[in-house]
C-alpha cells in the first residue's frame, strides 16, 4: 500500500490529538441520559459509566444538568464533559462521584454541584480512594456538604480545578502515594483550603503548586487546625511551591509533625495568625523566597520542647505585620514578629518591614539552640532582633544584619517577653558568653 503525503499529514495531526480524543468515545445520550430532564437520571448513568469503562473508552456527556445520586466508579473509568457546560446536580448520597480501589479514573470537563447537601464525615463531593494514574482536571465542583474532593491513598493528578463553597476543606489528600495538586482555585471554604494528611508520620510526598486559595475561614474554631490555607500533618517530604494564598482566618501554610517541608516562591496577604507556620515536631524545613503582605506573625518556627527544629528560613519578604492574633488563639502568645525561631537554624537574606513588636525572635525562654541570624534587613521595628537570655538558653550568633528604626534596640535580650539588656549590637554581650554579635549596621 503506498502513502501520500497528504495522507501522513493526516497520520501526524491524529497522533497530535490526546489520547481521550483519539479513542472512541460512548455518548452519555445513547444510555437515556438527557440534558436538562427533571427526574432521576441515577440508574442510567451508572450503566453508562460501567460501560464504557468496561470497555476502555470514554464516557462523553454534553452540555446540560444530569440530576444523579452515588455514582460508583470502576477502574478505567473516563468521564469527559463540555467545560464549564456539563453539570451534574447531586441528589443525595455518600458522595456524587465516589470510586474504592479503582485505577485509572479520570474526570475531566464537569461541574459538579453539591448544592449544600450534608455529606457523611471524611467524605467529598468526589471522593476517590486507593486508585492509581487518577485524574480530575478542569472540573468546577462547588457546594460540597463536606470536603469538595476527598482523595485517599492516591497516586495522581488534581489540576485545573475550581473549587467553591465547601463546607470543611476544598481538597482532603490522606495518605498520598505519588500526588500532584497544581494549579487549582479554591475559594470560600469552610475550614481549610487544602489539607495533606497522613494517618501515621512518614513520607509523602505531595507537590503543591501553583494554586489560588482564597476566603478561607475557621467556622469549627480552634487555636489552628482550621482556617488555614494549606495544611500539612504528619506528611513528610512535601512541596508548597509558587501558591497564591489569601484572606485566610489563620495561616497561609500550616506545617504540623511534617518532616522536610520546602516551602518556596508562596504569595501570601491578609492572613489573621502566622502566614507561615512550622510546629509541633516538624523537622527539617526550608522557607525561602515568599512574600508575606498582612499577618500577626510573618514566619515561625517553633515548639522544640515537642522536637520541632532544624531550618532554613532565606530570602522571604515580610510587611505589615499586626500585633493581634484571632480568637481561639491563647492571648499570652506573641503577636506583630516578622521571623520567629527556637532551635537549629539559619536565617538570611530576607527583609522585614514593619513589624509592631520585633523584626527577628530567636528562641523563648529556655528553648534557644544554635541559631545564625545573618545578613537579614529589619526597618521599622521598635526590636530589631530579640533574642532570648532566660536561664538555660543556648548560643545564637547575630552578624552583618542591617537595623533601621529600632526604638528600643536593634538587639536586645530577652527573658520570655521581658527585655532584661540594653541594645547588644551597641552595647556588647557582655556576661552572655553563648551569644555572638558583630558586624550589624544599626540606624
Amino acid at each position: 500500500m503506498s502513502l501520500d503525503r497528504r495522507s501522513l499529514l493526516l497520520g501526524a495531526a491524529c497522533l497530535a490529538l490526546p489520547a481521550t480524543a483519539r479513542a472512541a468515545a460512548l455518548d452519555g445520550a445513547s444510555f437515556g441520559l438527557k440534558p436538562d430532564a427533571a427526574e432521576d437520571q441515577t440508574r442510567h448513568f451508572q450503566r453508562a459509566v460501567e460501560t464504557a469503562a468496561t470497555s476502555r473508552q470514554p464516557l462523553r456527556l454534553g452540555a446540560g444538568s444530569y440530576r444523579i445520586g452515588e455514582i460508583r466508579l470502576p477502574a478505567n473509568s473516563q468521564i469527559i464533559g463540555i467545560r464549564g457546560q456539563t453539570r451534574l446536580v447531586f441528589a443525595g448520597g455518600t458522595a456524587c462521584l465516589a470510586a474504592q480501589r479503582a485505577d485509572n479514573v479520570t474526570l475531566s470537563g464537569l461541574v459538579i454541584d453539591g448544592g449544600g447537601r450534608a455529606l457523611p464525615d471524611r467524605r467529598g463531593l468526589v471522593t476517590l480512594a486507593h486508585g492509581r494514574g487518577v485524574r480530575v482536571e478542569d472540573c468546577e465542583i462547588a457546594g460540597a456538604g463536606q470536603h469538595g474532593l476527598m482523595l485517599e491513598g492516591i497516586e495522581g493528578i488534581v489540576r485545573g480545578n475550581s473549587i467553591a463553597g465547601a463546607a470543611k476543606a476544598g481538597i482532603m489528600a490522606l495518605d498520598s502515594q505519588g500526588l500532584t495538586i497544581a494549579q487549582n482555585t479554591i475559594r470560600g471554604a469552610g475550614n481549610n483550603g487544602i489539607l495533606v494528611w497522613r494517618t501515621l508520620a512518614g513520607d509523602d510526598g505531595t507537590m503543591v503548586e501553583a494554586n489560588r486559595i482564597e476566603e478561607i475561614a475557621a467556622r469549627d474554631g480552634g487555636s489552628g487546625q482550621n482556617g488555614n490555607g494549606i495544611n500539612v500533618f504528619r506528611a513528610g517530604n512535601v512541596v508548597v511551591r509558587g501558591n497564591r494564598i489569601r484572606t485566610c482566618a489563620f495561616s497561609a501554610v500550616r506545617a504540623n509533625a511534617s518532616a522536610n517541608i520546602a516551602i518556596s516562591g508562596n504569595q501570601c496577604a491578609s492572613l489573621g495568625e502566622t502566614a507561615l507556620y512550622v510546629e509541633f515536631g516538624s523537622e527539617g524545613a526550608v522557607i525561602a523566597n515568599n512574600i508575606v503582605d498582612g499577618a500577626a506573625l510573618g514566619v515561625v518556627v517553633t515548639n522544640f520542647n515537642e522536637g520541632g527544629r532544624l531550618a532554613a528560613i532565606q530570602g522571604n519578604l515580610i510587611r505589615n505585620l499586626v500585633a493581634r492574633r484571632p480568637a481561639g488563639t491563647d492571648p499570652n502568645d506573641p503577636a506583630g514578629i516578622g521571623i520567629a525561631v527556637e532551635a537549629d537554624a539559619a536565617i538570611s537574606g530576607n527583609v522585614v518591614e514593619g513589624a509592631p513588636a520585633a523584626g527577628i525572635q530567636l528562641g523563648w525562654g529556655q528553648y534557644l539552640r544554635d541559631v545564625s541570624v545573618t545578613g537579614n534587613v529589619v526597618k521599622g521595628a521598635p526590636v530589631g532582633i530579640a533574642v532570648s537570655v532566660a536561664p538555660g538558653a543556648g548560643q545564637a550568633l547575630i552578624t552583618d544584619n542591617l537595623v533601621q528604626g529600632a526604638s528600643r534596640g536593634a538587639v536586645v535580650g530577652m527573658e520570655w517577653k521581658r527585655p532584661v539588656t540594653g541594645d547588644l549590637a551597641r552595647e556588647g554581650t557582655g556576661r552572655y558568653a553563648q551569644l555572638t554579635v558583630s558586624g550589624n549596621r544599626v540606624r
